[in-house]
């Protein structure tokens, strides 16, 4: 890819035809720059519909148009690079990104086009120390070859532990947020008191978490490092161990054995399932867009702790095109500082933080601690607890260096691998060889 873009940049050049790939001025016939939104949901182009809202004097300079193209099927990040390589007119001006692929953009095959915050007009760093982003966020968002941040989020995705206060209270005899993380043994980076509490959940009937899926993401983004390192495949220690945590969950019947986004885990969330099931590891999106969505009568009776390990789960990363007219990146540069560094109480993460988005009155962990800080994060789903005290730490204790650009493939390939072990289908050495063989056949990596 990269020897793709370079040529064609080069033939541009030589054809005289800069401006289709490195410069456009695209004006509406009253005048106004357009900017080229590209996103896979609708909720950034959403953010921007409220900042218009807020400044009106905005759209009598810019029209956005927004193009949405869902990840179903993969069908995103091609569309978006060819208009990417394609430049021209049509070309995005601002893109979002997501955890599963955003170092491909920041980091990987398509980084050449972000353009820096710096670039845009953006003092990134005071604006970073501001509103105290989290490192990984940053991280993430961070071009090595240059050092430069050319992305960042809105979201805060820092995990924690979400359980059920009523299942707590029948095995431990307190719902206690304190209490359970000691019982779980949050903040000692090792699963010893996480799995002691399990055997004795499992000794009441209740299985600890719906299934391995649950567990996983702690595992990936608490890795020391990404399935990539020196060109080849790395399986580090602490993903090399989720094989076997699995295999205790699924043979102590630990676990319901479900998959993440299937029914039977959804079914956990209700307390509908096979066996009650005491938790899952998530952020505030998780509570806020599946769990609320999906957990029938336990509303309310659910509290929230941190973790054995600090890990983040998903997000969604701001770009802008280095291509772009100067015009249009200076729109670019208002609305990307607004959703992603504005700590002020009329900023996007201080409206998000305090359920001021969205007719249901939500509230949602945000990339800014400064906006958690002065913002209440108590919510009913929780029992009336301040979700904010348990995730601004969790923000902190996340990494941002244990991704690649290839994470949504290998996941997939590995956890297929470690799921047919547990089940009896295969060895433990031949699902990891087979793992090797699939990533090497699917990917070119070698081990």
């Amino acid at each position: 890819m990269k020897k793709f873009v370079a040529g064609l940049l080069a033939f541009c050049m030589m054809a005289g035809v800069v401006t289709a790939c490195s410069k456009k001025d695209n004006k509406t016939a009253d005048g106004k720059t357009i900017i080229n939104l590209w996103a896979f949901t609708d909720e950034v182009p959403g953010m921007v519909d409220k900042y218009i809202e807020l400044h009106p004097e905005f759209a009598d300079k810019y029209e956005v148009v927004v193009t949405i193209k869902a990840t179903t099927d993969g069908a995103y990040q091609p569309a978006l690079d060819t208009a990417l390589t394609s430049g021209g007119a049509d070309a995005p001006d601002m893109y979002c990104a997501e955890s599963a692929f955003v170092l491909k953009y920041t980091q990987g095959d398509m980084s050449e086009y972000a353009a820096t915050y710096d670039e845009l007009g953006i003092d990134t760093a005071a604006k970073i120390d501001e509103a105290a982003i989290a490192q990984y966020s940053v991280d993430i968002g961070t071009r090595p070859s240059d050092g430069k941040v050319v992305a960042l989020g809105y979201q805060a995705t820092g995990g924690a532990f979400i359980y059920r206060r009523s299942i707590a209270k029948d095995v431990f005899g307190t719902d206690d947020p304190d209490t359970i993380a000691d019982t779980i043994g949050a903040g000692s980076q090792n699963w010893d008191k996480f799995f002691e509490a399990a055997e004795t959940l499992g000794d009441n009937g209740v299985a600890i978490v719906s299934g391995d899926g649950d567990i996983w993401h702690a595992i990936e983004n608490s890795s020391e490092n990404g399935w990539i390192v020196d060109d080849k495949l790395n399986i580090s220690a602490k993903r090399e161990a989720f094989i076997d945590y699995s295999m205790d969950l699924t043979a102590n019947g630990w676990s319901n054995g479900s998959q993440d986004w299937q029914e039977a885990w959804f079914a956990d969330m209700a307390g509908v399932g096979e066996k009650p099931c005491f938790g899952f590891f998530g952020p505030a999106w998780l509570i806020n867009y599946t769990l609320g969505d999906n957990c029938g009568d336990t509303a309310g009776d659910w509290a929230v702790c941190p973790p054995p390990v600090g890990f983040f789960w998903g997000g969604t990363w701001v770009l802008a095109n280095k291509n772009s007219s100067d015009e249009a990146k200076a729109g670019v540069k208002e609305l990307i500082e607004w959703i992603t560094l504005d700590s002020s109480d009329t900023g996007l993460q201080y409206l998000w933080a305090n359920g001021l988005m969205n007719e249901n009155g939500t509230k949602d962990a945000v990339a800014s601690n400064t906006v958690m800080a002065k913002s209440d994060g108590s919510i009913d789903f929780l029992g009336g607890q301040n979700m904010f005290d348990v995730f601004v730490p969790a923000n902190d204790y996340a990494n941002g260096k244990c991704l690649t650009q290839y994470d949504e493939s290998i996941n997939q390939i590995w956890r297929d691998q470690v799921r047919q072990y547990t089940t009896g289908e295969k060895t433990r050495d031949q699902a990891i060889e087979d793992f090797k063989a699939g990533v090497a056949d699917q990917l070119g990596i070698a081990s």
